[in-house]
């Protein structure tokens, strides 16, 4: 009976930390494959005259199908905001709005019978990819993301990061009063410069080619050689070795920056396109049914 108990239990653990991909066994992967399989299937033996299309009665039948996925797929943030359990807990909520999203590309694509113009239908069609694709890169995002920013921040959180960025200030500040003007200058840089500068391309990329810190280690380090030594005499080897963990330091957050705006970035694609899509969608049925 212990065991037995113990075996739940660890049952139990297993499925509180499935992640949303694998929920309940990829049931929703399975009703995905299944939804397009079938819609495949009857693709394949249907035969409208003149030709495949979204007005025949399959075409109509796929439409309606296709956009109250894509209305009942918006409606994950509002989900979101409900923290329940059970068979349409979150975690459900949000493996299906994977794989339901992912199938209406077969469905979207099955609905067009593959007739593509310079119009509001294929505007609307080439909306409902784009935002796919950009969830795609959502869940790729969610999938690795987190396991590379635990990495990149150790033991350590993104204040206490901060926190060693400026201590490493105040040692620079200390150790370069001894210096001539010139050095002293090149470490003033380095502290008053803001590290974080460069908008959101430079946050992205983790580029900062006006880094003032990693000027002034280039040009210290050029005086002092290669192995400078902290515990040395020389004031500018002292500041030669400080720069160099500022620098250490520095990379370390704005990788942590880089990964988060990388987490957080496709949300602004994503969302604002899916309305896009809804606007689309909606001018697409009323030119259907009113005009067409």
């Amino acid at each position: 009976m212990a065991t037995r108990g113990l075996d739940q239990l660890n049952v139990g653990r297993a499925t509180q930390h499935e992640g949303f991909l694998r929920h309940d066994r990829y049931r929703w992967l399975k009703i995905a494959f299944a939804v397009s399989g079938v819609a495949i299937l009857i693709y394949a033996f249907d035969d409208p005259q003149p030709r495949a299309n979204g007005g025949s009665i399959y075409g109509y039948t796929l439409g309606t199908i296709g956009a109250a996925l894509i209305i009942w797929l918006t409606l994950l943030g509002i989900r979101k905001r409900a923290m329940t359990s059970g068979r349409w807990s979150l975690k459900a909520w949000t493996s299906a709005h994977v794989y339901l999203g992912l199938s209406l590309v077969v469905i979207g694509t099955l609905h067009t019978g593959f007739q593509f113009g310079w119009n509001i239908h294929t505007l609307a069609y080439a909306l409902m990819m784009i935002v796919i694709i950009s969830g795609i890169f959502g869940i790729t995002a969610y999938a690795s993301i987190p396991r590379l920013l635990s990495n990149n921040r150790g033991e350590t959180t993104q204040v206490q990061m901060l926190d060693s960025l400026r201590q490493l200030d105040r040692q620079l500040h200390d150790a370069a009063q001894p210096l001539d003007h010139s050095h002293a200058e090149l470490v003033r840089m380095s502290i008053e410069d803001d590290p974080f500068a460069g908008g959101l391309i430079a946050r992205l990329t983790g580029r900062y080619p006006k880094c003032a810190t990693r000027a002034a280690q280039a040009a210290i380090r050029a005086e002092t050689g290669p192995e400078p030594a902290l515990g040395g005499g020389d004031p500018l080897e002292k500041i030669d070795v400080l720069l160099e963990r500022k620098e250490s330091a520095l990379a370390r957050v704005r990788r942590h920056l880089q990964l988060k705006a990388l987490l957080e970035i496709w949300l602004y694609v994503h969302v604002p396109l899916t309305f896009a899509l809804i606007a689309a969608l909606i001018a697409h049925i009323i030119v259907v049914f009113f005009y067409w």
